[in-house]
């Protein structure tokens, strides 16, 4: 098994962001271990990140080995049995798809979806002691209480989750050390407490029989953008987080709407007001230590953050497009030049993402932001972490989203104003990380970008750097912000927390 932190670690000063779907993987997150500070893997869609990299060939056999750790060898086996190709996949040739969610998800899907979180933490603890984060969405709430239990089987240290009020996460973590049955409640659309609609339920020991003593409960930190928001979770002892990142609305991926009235600006991005400003004093006084995100990552800022009583800051955009990154290296190029001659522009849309939070896009050609490549693609809906679920005529829940093909959207009861400039999202962010579905007939998905607004730190880090291909590591990235700032330890401290 990894080795696990100290029992009584110094808090981060840097957190690394956790990024897209397979972007801010094992080998980024290990990299900024290494430096001292907190790495963090992406725990979405990790289901099929791990399936499509056996089917790629594991070249170099990471998956293989993590799953040779996993605690039932014969999950393990029917994972490789089912998904690895001996040199990967045909060129041209589609990837095996993997079972969508329903509220009683496959067996099948659960134990892959535990095995696969566990080999990401594995994978990023290895070689060090530090400790390693895990990064979930809220929103995308059916695979989360197995993705949280194959987390904490690899020993994960930090959950931190946002894209929605992470109030049961806290409880569902110490129930999931001892290896308890969980329930999470899920919104279905048009249901009442009435129609009978239950929770999301997972039974650890559906999926580890003999599970071995009780898991060291990870510290959970919110992501969330209003003081309301994190005074609420704070005040009640099951909600309580053991930490906050205040997330700004200039950062990168999904971020909340404006809390006012809905008012675009002449690009038709949201436009956020006095309403949307958490004053860290008032957070620093809940007694939570708490890390600033959102345009961070220019010098002086984490002096700035440390100033107002953070405990350091979360920079995510500086380290998308580092070595370590999981955007595949045409787009970290492509990326890192037009950021250096000042033409790369992003951009907050109400509209790209089915979930209805803003979704911020880099404007870049030959992605799923470019209008001529949005128009060519045949919508399909083969994924589906970001449908909804809705209550059905007959009573039975069904799913939806506006991203799918519209004629199904609309028979399922979707809305046709819904539909216009939505893009399939899980599709794209997989391209982006290399892992793009081939479909019949040649096509192949076209990927999306997403990055933070201030992109300044990604040029200066570049130049810092000297490289003439313009790359950088997560180690320069740890550099500049530390830049002029010795690293001490927090006056905050956070203890693991034994079940």
């Amino acid at each position: 098994m990894p080795v696990r932190g100290a029992t009584n670690p110094p808090l981060p000063q840097v957190i690394q962001g956790g990024m897209g779907v397979g972007i801010s993987a094992w080998p980024l997150a290990r990299a900024v271990c290494q430096t001292g500070q907190l790495g963090v893997v992406s725990g979405t869609a990790l289901d099929i990140v791990c399936a499509r990299r056996l089917q790629d060939g594991d070249p170099d056999g990471s998956v293989r080995s993590a799953l040779a750790q996993f605690p039932d060898q014969a999950i393990a086996r029917w994972i490789v049995d089912t998904y690895f190709v001996e040199g990967g996949i045909a060129v041209g040739q589609a990837y095996r798809p993997v079972p969508r969610y329903t509220l009683a998800p496959a067996r099948r899907l659960l134990e892959l979806n535990v095995a696969a979180n566990f080999v990401e933490v594995y994978l990023a603890k290895l070689g060090h002691d530090r400790p390693v984060g895990i990064n979930y969405l809220r929103k995308v709430e059916l695979p989360l209480p197995s993705a949280l239990y194959g987390a904490m089987l690899a020993g994960v240290d930090y959950i931190l989750i946002g894209a929605g009020s992470p109030a049961e996460v806290p409880e569902l973590v110490r129930r999931l050390s001892r290896h308890e049955d969980v329930e999470l409640d899920v919104r279905v659309m048009g249901a009442r407490s009435s129609d009978g609609v239950g929770p999301c339920r997972f039974s650890p020991k559906a999926v580890i029989a003999q599970p071995a003593a009780p898991l060291t409960v990870p510290r959970v930190v919110a992501i969330v953008a209003s003081s309301d928001l994190a005074v609420a979770l704070a005040e009640n002892p099951q909600t309580r987080p053991d930490g906050f990142v205040i997330e700004g609305p200039s950062a990168g991926g999904h971020n909340a709407p404006p809390r006012g009235p809905r008012e675009l600006d002449e690009r038709g991005q949201p436009v956020y007001g006095i309403r949307d400003t958490v004053d860290p004093v008032a957070v620093a006084a809940l007694g939570v230590p708490f890390w600033l995100a959102g345009s961070y990552a220019a010098p002086g800022r984490l002096r700035e953050a440390l100033a107002v009583g953070a405990s350091g800051v979360q920079v995510g955009t500086a380290f998308a497009f580092c070595d370590e990154s999981g955007f595949t290296e045409a787009t970290k190029r492509a990326v890192r030049s037009r950021v250096a001659d000042g033409s790369l522009t992003v951009r907050a849309d109400w509209r790209v993402s089915p979930t209805g939070f803003p979704f911020h896009v880099a404007e870049l050609e030959g992605t799923l932001d470019d209008p001529a490549v949005a128009a060519a693609r045949v919508p399909v809906c083969d994924l589906g972490f970001l449908r909804s679920p809705y209550l059905t005529p007959d009573g039975a829940v069904g799913f939806r989203c506006p991203a799918e093909p519209p004629a199904q959207y609309l028979r399922k009861g979707g809305k046709e104003a819904n539909i216009e400039g939505r893009r399939c999202v899980c599709n794209a962010l997989l391209a982006a990380a290399g892992f793009p579905q081939r479909r019949p007939g040649g096509a192949t998905e076209p990927p999306i970008v997403t990055a933070g607004h201030d992109l300044a730190p990604v040029a200066a880090i570049a130049r810092r750097a000297g490289r003439a291909d313009g790359g950088y590591s997560a180690e320069d990235v740890v550099a500049h912000l530390l830049a002029g700032h010795a690293s001490v330890p927090s006056r905050h401290s956070m203890a693991v927390v034994p079940s």
